[in-house]
């Protein structure tokens, strides 16, 4: 029932306002450009954002980001809002205060740390990603899913599920995956351009970064760093370096890995990954931030060794 209301308050809606959560990756965008595609060819208004920095990287340039809006464009009170993928209300930035004074606000998350902050909470921890949710939206408010809809959830699909390699993916999400291809989305396309498509200097930077790779061998625990330097040098930005951590986590001693990136003086912000063995989504619950059992992430204030020594502090030795 709560997603029929949800298609209920949409379908009736002459304009939308959407949110992701800050620094989206491609499930973020995905499941919001691809709503936004689908409400905006029935001639609804929608203002598909999400906070600064208002940045979307070469990375996802193939999607429709000409919808974007940026958020001080969107309406301050909107009537009806969207969040989608953000685990929190805090995590959609600069937008929060649009959320907070929404009269009806939708959240849409797949983050099992999701509480629920709206009105109507499309909360699925069970969904392989937000994209497939909103894929289950579109059956129910039987909107078609033409080509440009089909690219953004599979690219949501896609990245959320390592390609389909990571535990969440279901049989249900391979028959998501099926019918967006049906509908026009090229694997081949996006798999390209997600994973395969860097900068130069990206391969100059990533030979940085995994040459001061250091392994805890009693944690069973890796992790590299880079600097604001380590960009300059490479002459690429924040933005360019997604796929670093899945280099640093390959190393077989490992069961977890971090990657702990310098964003500005005193603070750092640090990508996590576990094999299985440890619920990664837990320790940076613990640390301010938030994920999944198997990937996730958080932002604190210190230095590179500090945010080491918090993940160390919760891994315990391996025998």
């Amino acid at each position: 029932m709560t997603t029929e209301r949800a298609a209920a308050l949409i379908e009736a809606a002459s304009s939308v306002v959407m949110a992701c959560h800050v620094g989206p990756d491609g499930d973020a965008l995905g499941s919001m450009l691809g709503l936004a595609h689908a409400a905006a060819s029935r001639n609804k208004t929608v203002y598909p954002s999400f906070g600064e920095p208002f940045v979307v990287g070469a990375t996802y340039s193939f999607l429709p980001i000409e919808l974007l809006v940026p958020p001080s464009e969107v309406p301050a009170e909107p009537d009806l809002m969207i969040s989608f993928d953000a685990g929190s209300i805090d995590r959609l930035g600069d937008l929060e205060p649009n959320a907070s004074r929404a009269r009806n606000l939708i959240v849409i998350d797949h983050h099992v740390t999701n509480t629920g902050f709206g009105e109507i909470n499309l909360i699925d921890p069970g969904a392989s990603s937000t994209a497939e949710m909103v894929y289950e939206l579109m059956g129910v408010l039987g909107w078609p899913i033409d080509q440009v809809t089909a690219t953004c959830l599979h690219t949501g699909v896609v990245t959320d599920t390592g390609r389909f390699q990571y535990s969440n993916t279901s049989p249900r999400t391979l028959e998501v995956a099926a019918r967006l291809v049906e509908a026009g989305a090229r694997p081949e396309m996006v798999g390209q351009k997600v994973y395969e498509e860097v900068p130069f200097g990206y391969l100059h930077l990533a030979g940085a970064v995994l040459a001061r790779a250091r392994l805890d061998a009693g944690r069973r625990f890796v992790w590299s760093s880079l600097t604001q330097e380590d960009l300059d040098e490479a002459g690429i930005g924040m933005d360019d370096i997604d796929p670093l951590i899945d280099a640093v986590r390959v190393a077989r001693e490992s069961d977890v890995a971090a990657l702990v990136k310098v964003v500005e003086n005193g603070r750092v912000k640090v990508s996590l990954r576990s094999r299985g063995r440890v619920d990664v989504g837990a320790i940076a619950l613990e640390l301010g931030g938030g994920g999944h059992h198997n990937a996730s992430g958080f932002t604190i204030s210190g230095s590179i060794e500090d945010a080491v020594e918090a993940v160390t502090a919760r891994l315990e030795i391996v025998e």
